[in-house]
């Protein structure tokens, strides 16, 4: 009997799984791994809502596989050397393995394959599985990536993705190899009350109602704060409890202006993996200096504690982060604002908003979290990297009627729309009666000290 290792990473799920049916197609017996890896804790990259989230994940994917007849082998430990050991213990000579972006994930890779090459098994690594489109595939004339979003969107929508791949029917796991018991999310302390259930079939049922319900509208909706008319969709990718290739094909299946909207955002996703691909160092270094001299912590304690706890005096950035703390998700316009009163507002690094953000968010990605980040700091792939975005005016934009602030700002639930993103011009009785903080920083001020840090970069 042949057997394979598949070793399971941010690619949770059986549907559209190119290195376990590659394995099924080479091998007798197969066996799902997947590792809890020490190095992810000791860098601070498994906070406690990605670690409940991924308990759900690996719940879900052991299920799934014994509905097939196998079941998923968890080992904690080094990777390399539970891989490794796994391997010689099954006798298996070939481990399957989706290829993977960040410098970490890199460096897992080659380390695994140096401990198997020892063993005398053979390691092969698979595209486009954490991706759409793996990095590197397109580049422009002279670079190894795309800079700046809109023409690498226009290549990426020239190639043809390939076909997604059904989930297997059967996978058999060769009898006798050992196991450590799943965790469970209710052992993790910690976590946000409103943190999403994970695994893919969570994933596959909120793609399945999200198609149905608010695809159509997406285009006019996703920047809608109150409606909430995005997809939620991105827990699932950054776990890979949903394939991307599969999301693109059936929303290009199912065509319109909502669609392309949402395969664009999906597109953005992988221009950000290619960039990072491409200057790994980018994760915690400016992709492209401004000479900022950032207010660190000590400078801006105290406005720093504001931002965090949703008491900065501004509506929509309070709501932004006190969704934040309950959800361990938030919208992705809430998002931009968010990270724009840090790093320009109040002139703030922003490595220290990307960890706080990192620390809180179950989609806490090391590429899309950074970028995006860098991307608000005007230190990124931004063509406009002086932009403020004025949270006033981005409140009574996208949330007009106020319905987003008062959801997650209570003290503001009686204040009319009118006033309650400009708390601070109502009569100075009823402002009392609020028991809302006062603005941390007036916005001219904030405008006129990061106008003034720039010029001289």
């Amino acid at each position: 009997m042949t057997v394979a290792v598949v070793l399971f990473t941010a690619d949770l799920r059986l549907h559209d799984h190119p290195p376990l049916r590659a394995a099924l197609r080479a091998a007798d017996e197969v066996v799902p791994l997947f590792v809890l890896d020490p190095g992810i804790r000791a860098v601070g990259f498994d906070p406690p809502n990605r670690q409940a989230f991924l308990a759900d994940c690996l719940a879900d994917l052991d299920a799934a596989l014994r509905r097939r007849g196998g079941r998923l082998v968890l080992r904690s430990g080094p990777v390399p050397r539970e891989v490794g050991r796994i391997a010689a213990e099954c006798g298996a000579g070939d481990v399957h393995l989706a290829a993977g972006v960040t410098r970490y994930a890199h460096r897992r890779e080659e380390l695994v394959r140096k401990e198997l090459r020892e063993r005398g098994v053979g390691l092969h690594v698979h595209d486009a599985v954490i991706n759409a489109l793996a990095p590197g595939a397109v580049t422009p004339a002279g670079s190894d990536h795309f800079a700046v979003f809109t023409p690498y969107f226009r290549r990426w929508s020239d190639e043809r993705l390939r076909d997604p791949l059904p989930a297997p029917r059967t996978v058999r796991v060769p009898a006798g190899v050992r196991g450590e018991p799943l965790p469970s999310r209710d052992r993790v302390p910690g976590t946000s009350p409103g943190l999403p259930v994970g695994g893919e079939r969570a994933g596959r049922q909120r793609f399945a109602h999200w198609t149905r319900s608010g695809l159509a509208a997406y285009e006019e909706r996703h920047d809608d704060l109150a409606g909430d008319g995005t997809s939620r969709l991105s827990p699932y990718l950054h776990f890979g409890a949903l394939s991307p290739v599969e999301l693109v094909q059936r929303a290009r299946a199912y065509g319109g202006p909502g669609a392309d909207a949402f395969v664009r955002q999906l597109c953005w996703r992988d221009f950000h993996h290619q960039v990072l691909a491409a200057r790994p160092g980018a994760s915690v270094r400016d992709y492209r200096t401004r000479n900022d001299r950032w207010r660190t912590q000590d400078e801006a304690a105290d406005e720093i504690t504001a931002w965090k706890e949703g008491r900065t005096g501004y509506p929509i950035v309070d709501a932004a982060m006190r969704q934040l703390r309950h959800e361990g998700w938030m919208h992705n316009r809430a998002r931009l604002l968010a990270a724009s009163f840090l790093t320009k507002t109040l002139y703030v690094d922003w490595r220290i908003g990307a960890r706080h953000f990192l620390d809180l968010l179950v989609d806490g990605d090391i590429v899309n979290n950074q970028l995006n980040w860098q991307w608000a700091a005007g230190t990124g792939t931004d063509t406009r990297p002086n932009r403020v975005l004025n949270p006033v005016v981005q409140g009574k934009r996208y949330d007009a009627q106020g319905t987003y602030v008062r959801r997650w700002v209570p003290e503001l639930r009686d204040v009319d729309a009118k006033a309650v993103h400009e708390p601070w011009r109502l009569p100075t009785a009823e402002r009392a009666r609020l028991d809302y903080p006062e603005p941390v920083i007036d916005l001219a001020d904030g405008l006129a000290r990061f106008q003034h840090a720039r010029s001289r970069g």
